[in-house]
């Protein structure tokens, strides 16, 4: 009889690995049915507010709920920034046009002689380093200026308005449009359910949806887009009077956009496509250039309006404030070093000179906060301000010592003050030496998690911004809006989100819901934006004391520059049998200070690019010159025919204009901004203007039509 082979015997578990087993059983967390705690287990009772003196006051310091949450947002993520990681920088120079000694005192905005140098950092707010350029996306604008008082950094966005009114939400919606915590998807888009989860209950976003979905949020060039301070700042002048501004980069190129289609195809072919451009720009000579400009608010208006100056998600119209353009801003030379210089950069809305201050934007009095913070982590301590590309010029001079990676070698042993053994050494400036001071403004009330009433309105600038829009722009906002609801999963999600843009527009939200088979929900317009039907398309309504601004030229792209091709890339499609046109038109083009590229079906020493390595996609526009041999290359039909598709100008020369027969495309040879002639010289001037329209967009179809097919 054979042996029965006794049972294993069970293993036991160990005191470690009990223990181990317990670790992990506590570090797992599940919210659901649970309230809000800090991570101190303290229950929250407002997760909307921060605290304030009044409700409209400074936050205050002692806001531990504030602090503990934004610390722990702060350090999530090493060494990338946890927003703003892709970046492009440049140097460059900056100079006031004439002195603004009657508004501030700041030195460097009161001498025309004075080049302040600067550092410029553009970059997309959600994807990581290695993601693409053309996200939908806000874009940073941060600029650095060296000063002879120190260090001035205006840290701001290409778009004037924010989502969120108070720094209490900011992880809260960075937590939101990052990838998934669960799977880490998607990369660099909003474009998915956290997202507009978040954004549909939280009606102050609005506004900023807006120009998240329009055009601005894709531009063609970082050298071709506007950048904004976002928050209400003020301006001090030397008799201490105070005036509230805000600041705007006005591009010298003008404001142009990509197309959606275009965008994600150059994410595939040129993920580089706007740091490229930058970069090459700068080595061609072609320095990019903005005027700086400022909306000047007296203190004593400071309630006139019907919002609130410190509300981060609303403008000031320009047909109220009109833009005061006071000085240039010059882009005149690359990095040295990617990572020493443009990765290392680091900025902070509290580096101030004397004359400019903050204001009590909640928003803004977190980011005070936030951004010194973050550094500590990403840049590995408190002296990240000796790496060269953070000194300031002026010289440095304080108690400060020792701490990870000290360069600075202080001679004196001495490292406190007041003392006499150093001969008191640094001595306080004082005002009389340009020490700076703070506004005196007076405050006395309660302190509170609350907000200003005016702050309450979340839709009216949100219309303003959609009315203002030409037809092919709300065209594109509708249709971003069903591509991002189309990527959200939860039915509730998208018809919240149908409700909210009801509020803003009737006829944005039945097209955009008529994609989901959604009922629009009839709602009665908010105070202060009712519109009667038939009043005519002035550019201002009657307000109180205030007009109510319907329309405003400077929120639509389409009032942008449109006079000049200088720096736009061209690409012309020209085989050895039409080299002499090509060199011909290239010559007129370049004269105009385009950039042109001669393309072929094979690479030679005589052109400059092969049809197989090339796209139409990373051109402004493109000329064809004969019919051969391009109609035998289906790679020659996609370049055309995608150039068409985003609304870009196309030359057509010689019998060039029998491809858009042979390939299927007759009906689109008359279409706008398709010039046809014999010769180079023929087309040149006709083809120069439409390219500097930069756009062409009627040839594109509305969205209803689009939905019918």
């Amino acid at each position: 009889m054979a042996k029965k082979t006794p049972p294993a015997p069970k293993k036991k578990s160990t005191v470690h690995e009990n223990a181990k087993l317990a670790d992990l059983e506590r570090n797992r967390s599940d919210a659901t049915g649970q309230d809000l705690t800090t991570n101190q287990g303290l229950p929250i009772n407002d997760n909307q507010n921060s605290l304030k003196a009044g409700p409209r006051g400074p936050s205050l310091l002692e806001d531990h709920i504030l602090r503990d949450k934004i610390t722990h947002f702060d350090h999530e993520r090493i060494p990338e920034r946890v927003v703003h990681a892709r970046g492009s920088g440049a140097h460059g120079v900056f100079q006031v046009y004439e002195p603004l000694g009657k508004l501030t005192k700041a030195g460097f905005l009161n001498d025309p002689e004075r080049r302040t140098p600067v550092f410029v950092r553009f970059s997309t707010v959600a994807g990581f380093r290695g993601s693409t350029d053309l996200a939908r996306d806000v874009r940073g604008f941060a600029v650095k200026f060296y000063t002879d008082e120190g260090i001035y950094d205006l840290v701001g966005n290409n778009i004037p308005v924010f989502f969120i009114q108070d720094a209490m939400k900011f992880p809260d919606l960075v937590h939101s449009v990052k990838p998934e915590a669960h799977h880490e998807m998607p990369q660099a888009a909003s474009a998915h359910e956290t997202f507009w989860d978040f954004i549909s209950l939280m009606p102050e976003s609005m506004h900023m949806i807006m120009w998240a979905m329009s055009d601005r949020a894709i531009p063609r060039s970082l050298r071709m887009m506007e950048g904004f301070g976002v928050h209400t700042f003020r301006f001090i002048n030397e008799k201490g009077e105070s005036s509230f501004v805000k600041f705007h980069w006005k591009p010298l190129l003008g404001m142009h956009s990509v197309a959606w289609d275009e965008a994600t195809k150059i994410s595939g072919k040129d993920p580089d496509f706007h740091r490229r451009d930058l970069w090459e720009a700068i080595e061609n000579g072609d320095y990019p250039e903005w005027e700086l400009g400022i909306q000047v608010v007296p203190a004593k208006d400071e309630h006139k309006y019907p919002f609130d100056l410190l509300d981060p998600t609303k403008l000031i119209p320009e047909e109220l404030v009109p833009v005061r353009r006071v000085g240039k801003m010059t882009l005149n030379r690359n990095p040295d070093n990617f990572f020493a210089e443009t990765e290392q950069v680091a900025y902070d809305p509290g580096h101030l000179v004397p004359g400019i201050d903050f204001s009590n934007d909640p928003l803004l009095q977190g980011r005070l906060f936030s951004y010194p913070d973050t550094q500590l982590t990403r840049l590995g301590g408190p002296n990240h301000h000796e790496i060269p590309i953070n000194r300031p010029i002026s010289p440095m001079h304080n108690n400060q010592r020792d701490g990870h990676m000290r360069q600075t070698i202080n001679k004196s042993h001495i490292n406190y003050e007041p003392n006499t053994l150093g001969g008191g050494c640094p001595f306080q400036a004082g005002m009389k030496n340009g020490g700076f001071t703070s506004f005196p403004e007076p405050m006395e009330d309660m302190k509170v998690r609350a907000k200003s009433e005016k702050f309450m309105d979340h839709f009216s600038q949100a219309t303003l911004f959609y009315n203002s829009q030409s037809k092919p722009e709300q065209n594109h906002i509708i249709n971003a809006l069903r591509f991002e609801l189309g990527k959200v999963d939860t039915a509730a999600v998208r018809e919240r989100m149908i409700g909210l843009l009801a509020f803003v527009d009737h006829d944005l939200a039945k097209q955009v819901a008529d994609a989901f088979d959604i009922d629009v929900p009839e709602v009665e317009p908010p105070i202060n934006q009712s519109i009667p039907a038939d009043t005519p398309p002035a550019d201002v309504q009657p307000y109180e004391e205030t007009p109510l601004i319907q329309r405003s030229k400077a929120l639509s792209m389409a009032n942008t520059i449109k006079d000049t091709i200088r720096t736009r890339r061209i690409a012309i499609l020209a085989d050895a049998d039409g080299a002499a046109v090509a060199k011909t038109l290239k010559a007129t083009l370049e004269s105009e200070g385009a950039m042109v590229k001669v393309i072929a079906p094979k690479m030679s020493k005589d052109v400059d690019q092969s049809l197989m390595t090339s796209t139409s996609v990373v051109f402004d526009a493109i000329a064809v010159v004969n019919q051969d041999p391009w109609a035998a290359y289906p790679d020659a039909k996609d370049f055309v025919s995608d150039a068409f598709r985003h609304a870009k100008a196309i030359a057509l020369i010689g019998d060039a204009v029998a491809l858009f027969d042979i390939w299927g495309m007759g009906d689109a040879k008359d279409a706008p901004g398709i010039v046809k002639g014999a010769s180079g010289k023929a087309v040149s001037q006709s083809f120069i203007s439409a390219i500097a329209a930069h756009r062409h967009w009627a040839r594109e179809k509305d969205p209803v039509t689009a939905m019918k097919g």
